[in-house]
């Protein structure tokens, strides 16, 4: 998906608040071998939110259909086929929401079986199950002050299947059947929200501990419990300094991996850190793989491969790597594309990579490419 822009609403003298964007967002179709375009579809889609930069959410491809669900909360589903629009639902209307998130809707969809599983916002809506075939409301869950911007994760934990949603004011568990809530634990824990709160990274789970981290509240680890009694906190680790980052991990967007009793992932100035999964201690940083300095939301993109990672970072560069306990170890790194936009005071690619037939996709808002990942063949 990507964006045509149009100009913005013209304002009054000394008005202050986000200025509305008119344009289209568009779903494209694109031939993986060649690069043409099969189809797109595009609908009208006025912007009113900061980093206007167009739709955030990943699109689901599932059984000959796409789902998207756009920034400003246009919920689509789409024959793969022809791209014909075979449903939609419009979040800021259906649920009378009076504005968007901040920075829009960002979390892409979770499908589970005939429910496709979104956050709203809203009245006992932070959580909607739609039917997939249809866009019909199956159930609606939680009233929270903001529903954040990290995805919807689905787990299997003391063998009962949940749902975890992650928002500024917390963490909860979900039936995925019902909506019915299962657990919940406050967040953050030793603070309170930044309004408006960054919560982004994915939450990640190794086993029944789950691992949470933002730019503002730093880094914790919770045990999901084996009944409806509220997690039991292990560690919390908040840095003392915003300018140097000096406890736990303040990840801004790219979700950390955890490896071996390891946490790893990118700092809210750039660097890479190793945690200890059980306590929290740092093994190590480095800024190798975001440019060899710091730099505010500096940011990379981890993606394994047989025991090896693929780093995508902000300045189009593709590294390959390994993280281990000890180190990270740079095996090999390529610039790839050059960066389109300025944020921060300096020039950044933030566009996720997609990986898939043996291939890398990538693009910086102005130029898609694909890049062969195959091993040449000998002989």
């Amino acid at each position: 998906m990507d964006r045509l822009a149009g100009k913005p609403a013209e304002r009054k003298r000394g008005d202050r608040s986000l200025p509305q964007i008119g344009g289209n967002e568009r779903l494209l179709c694109i031939d993986t071998r060649t690069g043409q375009t099969v189809w797109e579809q595009t609908y009208d889609c006025p912007y009113l939110i900061a980093y206007p930069s167009g739709p955030r959410a990943t699109p689901l491809v599932h059984a000959g259909k796409v789902y998207t669900l756009g920034a400003m909360g246009d919920l689509r589903c789409h024959d793969a086929a022809s791209g014909s629009n075979l449903w939609s639902r419009q979040f800021l209307k259906d649920f009378a929401l009076d504005e968007p998130p901040v920075w829009g809707w960002t979390a892409h969809p979770l499908l589970d079986g005939d429910r496709l599983i979104c956050t709203v916002g809203g009245s006992n809506s932070a959580v909607v199950a739609f039917h997939k075939d249809t866009g019909r409301e199956l159930w609606r869950a939680l009233t929270t002050a903001e529903i954040g911007y990290a995805p919807l994760v689905l787990h299997t934990v003391h063998g009962r299947r949940q749902v975890i949603f992650w928002h500024p004011d917390g963490v909860a568990a979900l039936d995925p059947e019902t909506g019915r809530t299962l657990w919940t634990h406050p967040y953050p824990v030793g603070g309170k929200p930044q309004r408006p709160e960054v919560t982004i990274a994915m939450p990640r789970l190794d086993g029944d501990r789950l691992f949470l981290t933002s730019f503002y509240q730093g880094s914790l680890l919770v045990q999901v419990p084996r009944t409806g009694a509220e997690p039991v906190l292990l560690w919390n680790r908040r840095s003392t300094s915003k300018s140097v980052f000096n406890d736990g991990l303040h990840t801004t967007m790219g979700t950390p991996v955890i490896r071996d009793g390891h946490i790893y992932g990118i700092c809210g100035a750039g660097e890479l850190r190793c945690l200890d999964l059980g306590t929290g201690d740092r093994e190590w940083e480095s800024f190798a793989v975001t440019g060899g300095k710091g730099g505010l939301f500096a940011n990379a993109f981890f993606v394994e491969n047989a025991g090896r990672w693929f780093i995508w970072n902000e300045q189009g560069e593709l590294i390959l790597g390994r993280l281990t306990p000890g180190k990270f170890e740079e095996i090999s790194r390529t610039k790839l594309l050059e960066t389109a936009e300025n944020t921060r005071g300096r020039d950044v690619l933030w566009c996720h990579p997609a990986f898939a037939h043996r291939s890398l996709f990538v693009h910086n808002g102005k130029e898609l490419i694909a890049v062969s990942l195959a091993a040449a063949k000998v002989g």
